[in-house]
């Protein structure tokens, strides 16, 4: 079987995660701070908050930067639910903006125009979330200009992105945005099982975030309504909720930063190698900015439909039915039930339609053996349905 994603694991990363089970402290101790110091430095960001899931830092970014109930928020419709639901979690209303055809995230013409026309009905969005889709960064600089001429915040969603550059700089510095977001899932460039992490250079957002995951609450007596009642005392001064990552969970991820560049590289030359074996086929294969440098969490070709007898479908049957485990990144979010029931019209993302009757993701991880590349490339290549009679 040959997965879409899949995480790599060394014995260093075993025995740092080993040495925290037999620490004495197996959360809320060290190493999630010092894991938060490494990406930061790593990334270039003043600060980092780690948490359980890149979800969780979604949701806590949209309340730090006060979504509320009555705000709009926009971001693409092809990236993962949790890019909308942290909006609707803090009963804001979600709404999208359709992709560039070439690299598939949000189209900076289209926001430009969807600004315009927001501006002139008064339903401006309070926050924009761009998502780095495979790792390919949006344009910020053109989003940041945007969001100064039209006063919304920015969410970075980098969850495919960390290891990635913009402009020769590292994705998550938060110079085009007010807070960035990393994933640290099994399948993404580095992994901490489940695990999140946001980064910002405001020291206001990194100490409200600090507080919201872990249920609001203070020891800091600054922050306190009176002085402490003794060395035990805590207050919870707002709302929170327990999206702390575990000291375990922070090991594995320090242990695999030390090889984030290695993994990305790897990607790319395994990228570079499908681009190769494909330049041939029928298919679209992905481009890339030449202001970017992606991560490549996913590789993702397009079916060129006029050039084939079968569908979309059937393609992914076959390679599935041959243990090559295709995955399409993603549905567009306002197909899936619960958004449609908000009256989305799809018409109203032609290039997010396209894209999804044509899109399939290649397998793509650091151990991806050429063999296992050429055998991909070559169950693409086979004759599908009527065919195979012949």
């Amino acid at each position: 079987m040959i997965p879409y994603g899949r995480q790599t694991i060394s014995e260093e990363d075993i025995q740092a995660v080993v040495d925290i089970l037999r620490s004495d402290y197996l959360t809320q101790g060290p190493t999630v701070p010092a894991f938060e110091k490494a990406v930061s430095r790593y990334c270039g960001s003043k600060y980092a908050v780690a948490v359980n899931s890149a979800t969780s830092a979604l949701h806590i970014s949209c309340l730090v930067l006060g979504v509320k109930p009555g705000d709009i928020v926009w971001t693409s419709p092809i990236t993962f639910v949790a890019s909308a639901n942290c909006a609707l979690y803090c009963g804001a209303t979600v709404d999208f903006v359709d992709i560039d055809p070439r690299t598939y995230n949000i189209s900076l013409d289209l926001l430009t125009s969807k600004l315009e026309k927001a501006k002139r009905d008064g339903n401006l969005p309070k926050v924009v979330i761009p998502v780095h889709l495979a790792g390919q960064p949006c344009d910020m600089m053109g989003i940041h200009a945007l969001s100064k001429q039209y006063g919304f915040k920015i969410i970075e969603d980098a969850s495919h992105a960390i290891g990635g550059k913009y402009r020769g700089e590292p994705i998550g510095n938060c110079h085009y945005s007010n807070i960035t977001v990393f994933s640290f899932h099994p399948v993404k460039i580095i992994t901490t099982g489940e695990g999140g992490m946001a980064m910002t250079n405001d020291a206001k957002i990194a100490n409200q975030l600090t507080r919201l995951r872990s249920h609001g609450i203070t020891r800091v007596p600054q922050e306190m309504t009176h002085l402490p009642d003794g060395p035990w005392y805590y207050q919870q001064i707002e709302l929170g909720f327990n999206y702390r990552m575990t000291d375990f969970q922070a090991a594995l991820g320090l242990s695999q930063l030390h090889r984030i560049d290695e993994f990305v590289t790897k990607r790319h030359a395994i990228a570079k190698r499908y681009n190769e074996l494909l330049s041939d086929l029928w298919v679209t294969t992905p481009w890339q900015h030449p202001d970017s440098y992606s991560g490549m969490h996913l590789y993702i070709i397009r079916l060129k439909r006029a050039e084939i007898n079968f569908s979309h479908k059937e393609l992914f049957e076959r390679l599935r039915s041959n243990a090559i485990l295709v995955n399409l990144h993603y549905i567009p979010i306002y197909r899936h039930p619960y958004f449609e029931s908000k009256g989305f019209n799809r018409k109203d993302f032609p290039e997010a339609e396209a894209y999804y009757a044509e899109a399939m993701t290649l397998p793509i991880y650091p151990t991806l053996t050429e063999e296992e590349q050429i055998e991909v490339v070559e169950r693409l290549k086979s004759p599908i349905g009527h065919q195979n009679l012949f």
